[in-house]
């Protein structure tokens, strides 16, 4: 297969390295030329965080504020295909991700490419996902598959294992009781089963189809209930953002918010499941599965 493919990702604890290595393992067997390429930040981010540096970027990354980012000094300027991996911050792209994409390098590059997104997060990445989908489509590219990684643990659970993992690094079981934080190591070496298929749908030119495909292998499902949370926390957060962002002195209102987040995890959102349960889900049906095709297809 004679086609040149760029992989291009940001990562801090090396997960994403690890998926987009996989992902493309397939397609490298299959004779492409696959180009690796990570954005770099001129002020990056330290990884493992801290609790308070963490929350701060918080409004930039709901608002879409780009960072400026290095050169990217690809091999070429043109390719068959872009693969885009990419992480959820506060139901938002990723700064490094949002950077890229609104830099005029990168929207030059893909124009007139077709893309694929991959996403590695805790577990809601439907609105970051609506995002980077209008973003690629702005710039004149093409989307045709989509992947969402996630830490399929429950909501509470995973709150709990991504900030231990956060905050120190350590991608192990925080105080021997929890599970791994992330995406599971099972599902890492499954996107390879999703490199073959993309691989077959580029040899044979058929990446209009490939999205059907992927849906078909679960390589992105919709939770109904973190569905459901992430629609109603969305607005909330656009405007704890603009408050934030308005502000001299920031810091109390961040620690605001971080309570509020905590909150609303534990309490708020058992309690309008709950409420959702009973007086709307029963009789939501049809716009339920209106709203997951919506989510799972690559077109507006």
């Amino acid at each position: 297969m004679n086609k040149k493919v760029l992989a291009i990702y940001y990562t801090q604890s090396g997960q994403m390295g690890e998926i987009i290595d996989t992902f493309t393992a397939p397609l490298i067997a299959a004779g492409a030329t696959v180009e690796k390429a990570q954005i770099r930040l001129v002020n990056n981010y330290d990884f493992p965080w801290t609790g308070t540096r963490f929350f701060s970027v918080m409004p930039s990354c709901v608002l879409g504020i780009p960072e400026p980012i290095h050169p990217l000094n690809l091999k070429d300027t043109k390719y068959d295909l872009v693969i885009l991996g990419y992480q959820p911050w506060f139901l938002s792209p990723s700064i490094p991700s949002n950077s890229l994409l609104q830099s005029d390098e990168f929207k030059a590059i893909i124009k007139g490419t077709p893309v694929i997104t991959i996403s590695a997060g805790r577990n809601m990445w439907i609105n970051s996902y609506v995002r980077v989908r209008n973003m690629i489509k702005d710039a004149g590219a093409k989307l045709v598959g989509n992947v969402a990684l996630l830490d399929k643990h429950p909501n509470p659970i995973s709150f709990v294992t991504i900030f231990y993992w956060m905050l120190t690094g350590k991608k192990e079981r925080y105080l021997n009781i929890f599970p791994k934080p992330g995406v599971s190591e099972q599902d890492i070496a499954g996107t390879e089963v999703y490199g073959e298929t993309v691989a077959k749908h580029l040899e044979n030119n058929e990446l209009d189809t490939l999205q059907d495909d992927l849906i078909a292998q679960k390589a992105v499902e919709i939770n109904y209930k973190l569905m459901f949370i992430e629609a109603r926390a969305k607005p909330i957060f656009a405007v704890w953002a603009k408050i934030i962002a308005g502000r001299k002195n920031r810091t109390p209102w961040l620690s605001a918010f971080k309570y509020y987040l905590f909150v609303a995890l534990f309490l708020g959102a058992p309690v309008l499941l709950t409420l959702d349960a009973i007086f709307l889900k029963p009789f939501s049906g049809k716009r339920i599965k209106r709203n997951k095709l919506k989510y799972l297809q690559v077109i507006n």
